[in-house]
């Protein structure tokens, strides 16, 4: 996929986002669920400012933001929008369909449905580090493949944060059973 594609708000990019293919050294599948995030919402790590934290969310769209959630689990956001103003989807959730046996391994997991519904689950699966912050959308270590097929879309509120939880700024893959908790529609 052109980096263009990310160029845009957030908000016009996350919901075209179900159904791409993603891939990190071959390994990946079809995201299922991701959230949005803007310079103007207080749950948004752009909010209060650039940090060396938050750096590649400010910086040109297309690219990886990669951050530790509660200093456990790596969480990818691909950054959106223009550079200066930070805006970004956080990948929630992915149908595994490449690399299932190095995802099973990383994860240590058999069951398809618990190697990536959840950013955490997702970024052990892939492999994904700070070591991928920043790193361009459009070149290995990774792939994004167009959607084959317009998918049939929800949208909800977001999960995991304390401040403007009621946004229905996730979005989802209607009937996916890889979604990282229900959706129910706002």
């Amino acid at each position: 996929m052109n980096l263009d594609f990310f160029a845009r708000s957030v908000h016009e990019v996350a919901p075209e986002l179900i159904g791409v293919t993603l891939l990190v050294e071959g390994v990946g599948g079809e995201i299922v669920e991701v959230e949005a995030y803007d310079r103007e919402d207080p749950a948004s790590h752009g909010h209060r400012g650039l940090t060396a934290r938050n750096a590649a969310m400010f910086g040109p769209p297309g690219h990886a933001y990669v951050y530790r959630s509660y200093g456990v689990h790596w969480c990818l956001n691909l950054v959106c929008g223009e550079e200066g103003d930070p805006q970004a989807a956080l990948v929630r959730a992915l149908a595994p369909t490449h690399g299932l046996e190095a995802m099973r391994a990383r994860r240590g997991a058999e069951d398809e449905r618990s190697l990536c519904s959840g950013p955490g689950k997702l970024c052990q699966a892939l492999a994904i580090t700070r070591d991928h912050d920043g790193l361009a959308l459009d070149r290995e270590p990774f792939r994004l493949l167009p959607r084959a097929r317009e998918p049939d879309l929800i949208a909800g509120p977001r999960v995991g944060i304390s401040q403007a939880a009621d946004l229905p700024w996730r979005y989802g893959l209607a009937g996916s059973r890889f979604l990282s908790r229900a959706l129910p529609s706002i």
